[in-house]
C-alpha cells in the first residue's frame, strides 16, 4: 500500500511538471510548436538513461543510493528552475534567429543521442574502468549544457528587442469602445503576425518597428469598422480556444485520442515485452535492445517534431499527416519483429521507437493548433490518458522459464495484430487530416504565401 501511495504521488509530480514546462513553452513559441516539443518530449524520454549514466559514474553497491538520487536530484532542479519556466509575453513575435537557435538545439540533440548510444554499447560490451566511466559522464553533462549558450548570447550579445516595438505590439493605443482589452489584444496580435511579411523581421529596428506600426495601425482601423472580427462567436471552431468540455464533443478530439492509444499502445507492448522478444529469437544481450529503443524514442520524438513543423509551415498540410507516418512505419516494424529475420530485432526496434517517440512530439502541437493554447493543458493530459488506456495490449504471453519458447512463431500472431492496429491507426489520422486540411490551411497558408514572394 505504502509504495502504491509513493508511485502515485511521484508520478504525479511528474506529470504536473511536464505540463508546466511544455504549456509555457508552447505559450512562448507558438509559431514553432512542433520542435519546441519535439525537444521537450525527447529530453523527457532520455533521461532515464541520463539518470543511468550518473549511477554507473557513482558506481553504489546498493539500489537505495539509486532511488536517494532520482527523489533528490530532479527535486532540487525543479526547485531552482520553478520560477525561470514561464510564459513570456514579449516572445509573441517571432525572433529572426529563432530558426538557427532551434536548429542548433536540433544538432546537439543528434550529437547527445549519438553518444549516448555508443557510450551504451561500449559499456555493455567491454568491462571499463571507472576513470573512462567518469570522463564518459562528464563529457554527457558538457553536452547537456551546450544549449544554455542559446539563451546567453541572445540576453548578452544579440540585438534586443525593441522597448519601443514591444510596446506597440503589446499595448494598442486606440481600441473601440466595448470590446476587451484582451480579446482585441490576441486579434490584433495574431492577425500582425500573419499579415507581416517574412522581410519585416530582418530589417534595422526602427524600419522594423515603422513597418509594424503601420499594419497594426491599418488592423485597428479594419477592426473599428467591423473587417475584423473581434467578438468570438457563440462556439469556438478548431483553431480557436476549446475548453475540455468543448473538445470533448468534438470527433477531431477522439480521433486524435483513439489514434494516439492504438499507435501507443502497440508501440508500449513492445517496450514492455522486448526483453522477452529478442530472448525468443536467440539473442543473449537482451538489454541492449531496451537501451536502443530508448534512443530511437527520442530520435523520433525529435524528428517528429522537426518533420512535422516542415510539413505545416512549408507544405501548409495537416500535421497529423506526420503521426499516420510514424504510425505506418510503426506497423512495418511490427512486421518486422513478427517475420524474426535475420537483423528483424535491430530493424524493429529502430522503426517502432523512432514511430512511438514521435507521437509525444506531433499529438501535443497538432491538439494546441485545433483546440488552442488557453486550456491546452488540460487537453494535454486527457490524452496522455490514451498511453496507459493503450497498456491494456502489453499483456502479450509470457515466457516462462519451465516453457521457453524459441523462435519467430512466439509472437508472430501478436506482431501481426499489433501492426493491423497501427493500420487502423493511421486510416484514423488520415480521417483527422481530411477534416482539417481547411484549418490548416487558414493556420498556415498565408505564411507560405509570404514565402513564396
Amino acid at each position: 500500500m505504502q509504495m502504491c501511495i509513493l508511485i502515485f504521488v511521484g508520478n504525479n509530480g511528474e506529470t504536473y511538471f511536464n505540463t508546466a514546462a511544455l504549456v509555457s513553452c508552447v505559450q512562448n513559441f507558438p509559431k514553432s510548436r512542433g520542435p519546441v516539443v519535439g525537444i521537450l518530449k525527447g529530453f523527457a524520454g532520455l533521461g532515464g538513461a541520463i539518470l543511468t549514466q550518473v549511477y554507473t559514474m557513482i558506481h553504489a553497491p546498493d539500489h537505495a543510493n539509486l532511488i536517494f538520487m532520482v527523489a533528490v536530484g530532479p527535486a532540487m532542479v525543479v526547485i531552482a528552475l520553478m520560477f525561470i519556466i514561464r510564459p513570456v509575453g514579449g516572445h509573441r513575435q517571432v525572433r529572426p534567429s529563432d530558426s538557427s537557435s532551434f536548429t542548433f538545439i536540433y544538432s546537439v540533440c543528434l550529437l547527445l543521442a549519438a553518444y549516448l548510444m555508443g557510450v551504451m554499447l561500449v559499456e555493455d560490451l567491454v568491462d571499463l574502468n571507472h576513470t573512462v566511466i567518469i570522463i564518459f559522464t562528464v563529457i554527457l553533462f558538457v553536452l547537456l549544457f551546450i544549449p544554455i549558450v542559446i539563451p546567453i548570447i541572445l540576453s548578452f550579445f544579440l540585438e534586443r528587442t525593441d522597448p519601443a516595438e514591444e510596446a506597440l505590439l503589446s499595448k494598442p493605443e486606440n481600441m473601440e469602445p466595448g470590446k476587451s482589452n484582451q480579446e482585441t489584444d490576441e486579434v490584433i496580435l495574431s492577425e500582425v503576425e500573419d499579415e507581416k511579411p517574412k522581410d519585416v523581421d530582418l530589417l534595422p529596428a526602427s524600419e522594423r518597428r515603422k513597418r509594424i506600426a503601420q499594419l497594426q495601425a491599418r488592423l485597428f482601423h479594419a477592426a473599428a469598422e467591423g473587417a475584423v472580427r473581434v467578438k468570438r462567436r457563440r462556439g469556438p471552431h478548431r483553431g480557436e480556444d476549446f475548453t475540455l468540455t468543448q473538445a470533448l464533443i468534438k470527433a477531431d478530439f477522439w480521433l486524435i485520442f483513439f489514434s494516439l492509444l492504438l499507435g501507443s499502445g502497440s508501440g508500449l507492448t513492445v517496450i514492455d515485452n522486448l526483453g522477452q522478444m529478442s530472448q525468443s529469437l536467440g539473442y543473449d544481450n537482451t538489454h541492449i535492445f531496451v537501451s536502443m529503443i530508448s534512443i530511437w524514442n527520442f530520435l523520433g520524438r525529435v524528428g517528429g517534431g522537426y518533420f512535422s513543423e516542415i510539413i505545416v509551415r512549408d507544405y501548409a498540410y495537416p500535421r497529423p499527416v506526420a503521426m499516420a507516418v510514424a504510425q505506418f512505419v510503426m506497423a512495418i516494424g511490427h512486421i518486422f519483429l513478427g517475420m524474426g529475420w535475420p537483423g528483424a530485432m535491430y530493424v524493429g526496434t529502430l522503426l517502432i521507437g523512432l514511430g512511438y517517440g514521435a507521437h509525444w512530439a506531433i499529438v501535443p502541437a497538432a491538439a494546441s493548433e485545433l483546440f488552442g493554447l488557453k486550456k491546452f493543458g488540460a487537453l494535454y493530459n486527457f490524452l496522455t490518458l490514451a498511453n496507459p488506456a493503450g497498456s491494456i495490449f502489453t499483456s502479450m504471453p509470457r515466457v516462462d522459464e519451465p516453457l521457453k519458447c524459441e523462435g519467430s512463431i512466439c509472437y508472430f500472431l501478436t506482431s501481426m495484430i499489433m501492426s493491423g492496429l497501427c493500420i487502423v491507426a493511421v486510416i484514423l489520422s488520415m480521417i483527422l487530416v481530411h477534416r482539417t486540411t481547411n484549418v490548416y490551411s487558414h493556420l498556415y497558408g498565408k505564411s507560405r504565401s509570404s514565402n513564396l514572394v
